[in-house]
C-alpha cells in the first residue's frame, strides 16, 4: 500500500533520489541535497505550527512512501501563499487591437507584461512520482491528497489556489522560449536559470524586462510553445482541470508554461469531501468503491482505499487501512471517490 504523510528527516536520501529522477523544470526540486533538506527543514515547522498560523507562506511537503519497502516514491507539496520578500512572478497574457483605416488592416496583437505579485493565493506544486510506481490511481492519488489537507484545515490556506505547470522543455534541458526571451537578458542557460528561481529571486528583478514583449516579435518555436505543458505534464493538467482548474492568462516566465487557478472551496475533492467516522473495521467487498481516505490530522495520513458508504452516517474499513492512517472506531476519515465518475 502507498501512504502519503508529511515528510520527514529521514526521508532526505529518498527525496534526493526523486530530484535525481526528475527532469528538467521541476523547480521545487532540485538536485541540491542542501536545498531540499532546507525545504524538508521548513515543512516539519509548517505542519508543526499549522493551527496556530494564517498563510504566511508556510510550505508543506508531502511523502508517498511503499508501506512494503518504506522507500519514498513521490512526494507533492504546497504553499499557504505565494509572494511576500521575494515576489511570485509570471507573464499575464494581453491581447490588443491594432488597427489601420488607410491599410485596411486589423490585427490582434498578443503581448507579455511582468507580474510581481506580493500578496499571491496558495499554490500547490512539486509533484512527482517514481516511474516505476506510476498508474494504477497512484499519480491521481499523490495529487489529490493535497485537497484534502487543504479541506481539513482551510482557514490557514488563501480562498484561491493556483498551480505553475511545466512548459516544454527538451530532455537537454532547453526551452524555446528561454532561449528566445530570457536567455538574451541573464545571459545563462535555462537549467541555472530554474535553479537559482528557487534559491534566489533577486537576479529577477535586477535584469527582467519591464516592459510588454509583444508576442509576434519572438521567433515561431518560442510563440508555439506560449501556455502549452511538458508531455509528461499534460496528465496532471488535465487531473486539475477535472478537479475545476483554470487557465489564468498567465504563464510562467522561464518556460511559459500556464498558470492555472481554481477557488479554493470550490475545488471537486474540497467541495465534495465528506466527514464521516469509522463505525466498523472489516474486509472490503469487490464491489466497494476506491476513495481517497485522510485521517483529518496534523499528522496526517493518507491513502486510496476501498470502503463501505453506511449511507452518509459512516463508513467501514479494512483493519490495515485503519493502522496505516492511525485510525480506531469511531474516529473520524475525510473521504472523496478517488475517480470524477463517483462523485
Amino acid at each position: 500500500m502507498f501512504v502519503i504523510r508529511p515528510i520527514a528527516e529521514n526521508d532526505l536520501d529518498g527525496l534526493i533520489q526523486l530530484a535525481e529522477q526528475a527532469t528538467y523544470g521541476l523547480s521545487t526540486l532540485p538536485r541540491d541535497p542542501d536545498h531540499l533538506a532546507g525545504r524538508i527543514t521548513a515543512s516539519i515547522a509548517g505542519f508543526g505550527n499549522i493551527e496556530d498560523a494564517a498563510p504566511r507562506g508556510q510550505t508543506y511537503l508531502f511523502a508517498m512512501h511503499d508501506t512494503d519497502t518504506g522507500q519514498v516514491v513521490g512526494c507533492s507539496g504546497i504553499a499557504s501563499k505565494v509572494g511576500g520578500f521575494e515576489p511570485f512572478y509570471a507573464y499575464r497574457i494581453e491581447t490588443k487591437v491594432h488597427e489601420s483605416t488607410v491599410l485596411n488592416v486589423r490585427k490582434e496583437i498578443q503581448a507579455l507584461h511582468l507580474v510581481a505579485e506580493h500578496n499571491g493565493p496558495s499554490e500547490i506544486g512539486s509533484l512527482y512520482l517514481h516511474p516505476d510506481h506510476r498508474g494504477a490511481g497512484n499519480g491521481r492519488a499523490l495529487s489529490l491528497s493535497r485537497f484534502l489537507f487543504i479541506t481539513d484545515h482551510r482557514p490557514y490556506f488563501d480562498d484561491e489556489i493556483i498551480a505553475e505547470m511545466r512548459g516544454v522543455i527538451d530532455p537537454n534541458g532547453h526551452s524555446p522560449f528561454w532561449d528566445a526571451l530570457g536567455h538574451k537578458f541573464f545571459d545563462i542557460d535555462f537549467p541555472f536559470a530554474d535553479y537559482l528561481s528557487v534559491v534566489n529571486k533577486q537576479f529577477i528583478a535586477d535584469l527582467m524586462p519591464r516592459h510588454p514583449i509583444y508576442v509576434t516579435m519572438l521567433p515561431d518555436d518560442a510563440q508555439a510553445v506560449i501556455g502549452q505543458v511538458h508531455p509528461n505534464t499534460a496528465p496532471a493538467l488535465a487531473l486539475l482541470e477535472s478537479e475545476g482548474f483554470q487557465r489564468t492568462g498567465m504563464v510562467d516566465i522561464f518556460e511559459a508554461g500556464p498558470v492555472v487557478m481554481c477557488p479554493r472551496d470550490e475545488i471537486r475533492c474540497v467541495k465534495h469531501a465528506m466527514r464521516c467516522p469509522v463505525s466498523k473495521l472489516s474486509a472490503p467487498s469487490d464491489d466497494d468503491p476506491i476513495h481517497l481516505l485522510s485521517n483529518g490530522q496534523r499528522d496526517v495520513r493518507i491513502c486510496a482505499a476501498p470502503i463501505q458508504l453506511n449511507g452518509n452516517e459512516s463508513v467501514t474499513l479494512s483493519p490495515d487501512v485503519a493502522e496505516h492512517l492511525m485510525i480506531n472506531v469511531d474516529d473520524t476519515i475525510t473521504h472523496i471517490p478517488l475517480r470524477l465518475s463517483q462523485t
